[in-house]
């Protein structure tokens, strides 16, 4: 099921919430949490309710397995839970891997050794990707947990399933979901935090609906046809693409996060203005923060972190941003796109002098060349394909913008409003797309994340009218329902 759908939004969402309350309020706690857990599932299972059978067989599972670790004492059984652990995230990533790589792996072998193996062309399940890592993650603190953490086969299970972070991050840690799903002074309704929690949903909505799809479907013309691109297309579908995915995955961030406030959870923020970052090491503190959390955790601190020198520690990094672009994607693409942040986290290091003497203007312009040079291999259907678009920049023959990918962003009532002024229905598709450059540039630079604005629109007079006519806006704008970009990770 889709946030930006009318079936979510009217239907689901009000009926998840009054029965989690009603249920809550009547003290009825469990079943409150029974009802929070039946409710997710549904959410999960809407587009193919076969994949419930994947997701409620992996959590059971991975639940026998955490039980079957504690049925070991910590330090005379530490080496029985350590195989055990190690078995079950084994299991874990097998059966990722069995869903996200296979078609891969095999594509290749025919590639590269002329065999003849049949695609299995499996579809990708939903989320698979987000609650495999929460389990992997709590497998591995559940062998460090020596008296063992407690958790109910119905609390663990809600903590998998929660909707709001279940198909898209982000990746939350048992200790931070779990206390709060248990704590009882969460449970009634707050309307403090349904009136932020809302704001928050509307702002992320609005960076979906109103500005991601948009500049998507420029980047989608462009990208369906690279060969004709010259420089400045070219040049705008690497820039339009970039936009897209910051305002694809901040829009479900946050909407994430209001979700979590509307039933008084709070969910760890996973996106924090990354385009605002100085250098690429920053870019990654501030964008998928959990990911990066999860990597460091259970990659690189493992593997030795900083500590082992210099060679090691680049060797870490290399590592861990390999990993990245395979759990972002099975293809070559995203193991290069990973491979180039790598690569340049490790230049800043070697450069740490040079580029902290460099003007804050130049860093943040090399360092945002950088990401969008990187994110046109993330979006190209190959590598051959992204060397197609930076090549045509590179040619530097600069002419007009197509009007194949001005109209990409003509939208109905744009074209209603501006064919009332005589004179512009000739310009208004490139009045339109310079229009929404520079409104995503002031967001993206120049304004405080979603979170801090709803969390402050209380006080502020007109927040409650902006956030309803920005909700008005975007449920008119439903038409062209797409998918979030991370869907398909």
């Amino acid at each position: 099921m889709l946030f930006n759908s009318y079936i979510f939004i009217f239907l689901f969402l009000p009926a998840c919430l009054c029965g989690y309350f009603l249920w809550n309020h009547f003290k009825c706690y469990r079943m409150g949490l029974l009802y929070l857990l039946c409710m997710s599932l549904w959410f999960y299972g809407y587009f193919n309710p076969k994949y419930l059978v994947l997701i409620t067989g992996s959590i059971l599972g991975n639940y026998g397995i955490y039980r079957l670790i504690n049925r070991f004492p910590a330090k005379p059984g530490a080496k029985v839970r350590k195989i055990i652990t190690i078995a079950g995230i084994t299991l874990n990533l097998a059966v990722l891997g069995y869903f996200k790589y296979t078609d891969f792996f095999l594509e290749n072998i025919n590639r590269f050794f002329g065999q003849d193996f049949n695609l299995i062309n499996i579809a990708l399940p939903l989320g698979i990707s987000f609650f495999t890592f929460q389990q992997v993650s709590f497998l591995a603190d559940a062998c460090q947990a020596g008296g063992g953490m407690g958790y109910s086969l119905l609390e663990y299970a809600a903590y998998v399933a929660f909707f709001p972070q279940l198909v898209a991050g982000p990746i939350v840690t048992h200790d931070v979901l779990v206390p709060q799903l248990r704590d009882r002074s969460r449970k009634q309704a707050d309307w403090g935090n349904l009136s932020k929690g809302t704001a928050l949903f509307v702002f992320g909505l609005a960076k979906k609906v109103l500005l991601a799809d948009v500049f998507g479907n420029a980047a989608n013309w462009a990208f369906s046809d690279v060969g004709s691109l010259n420089a400045t297309t070219a040049l705008l579908a690497m820039l339009f693409y970039t936009i897209q995915i910051y305002f694809d995955f901040s829009g479900y961030s946050d909407m994430a996060v209001g979700l979590g406030w509307m039933v008084n959870i709070d969910l760890p923020v996973n996106f924090a203005s990354p385009y605002k970052a100085l250098t690429i090491t920053g870019f990654w503190k501030r964008w998928h923060m959990t990911l990066t959390a999860f990597f460091t955790k259970y990659v690189y601190i493992p593997l030795g972190g900083g500590r082992e020198g210099a060679a090691r520690t680049y060797a870490n990094i290399f590592i861990v941003f390999f990993l990245s672009g395979l759990w972002h994607g099975a293809g070559w693409t995203f193991l290069l796109w990973g491979l180039m942040h790598g690569a340049a986290q490790v230049l800043e290091r070697l450069c740490r002098k040079w580029w902290g003497h460099m003007h804050p203007v130049f860093s943040w312009a090399l360092a945002f060349g950088f990401i969008n040079i990187a994110w046109v291999f993330f979006r190209a259907g190959s590598i051959s394909e992204g060397l197609q678009v930076l090549k045509a920049i590179a040619r530097m023959d600069f002419g007009g913008v197509s009007s194949g990918m001005a109209q990409a962003f003509s939208q109905p009532e744009w074209q209603f409003l501006l064919g009332q002024v005589p004179g512009l229905l000739e310009a208004y598709p490139y009045c339109i797309m310079l229009g929404y450059c520079v409104a995503a540039f002031v967001i993206i630079l120049g304004m405080p994340d979603a979170k801090t604005v709803a969390e402050n629109h209380i006080q502020k007079k007109l927040a409650p009218a902006v956030v309803a006519f920005l909700f008005v806006w975007c449920v008119f704008s439903f038409g062209g329902v797409s998918t979030f970009l991370y869907f398909n990770f």
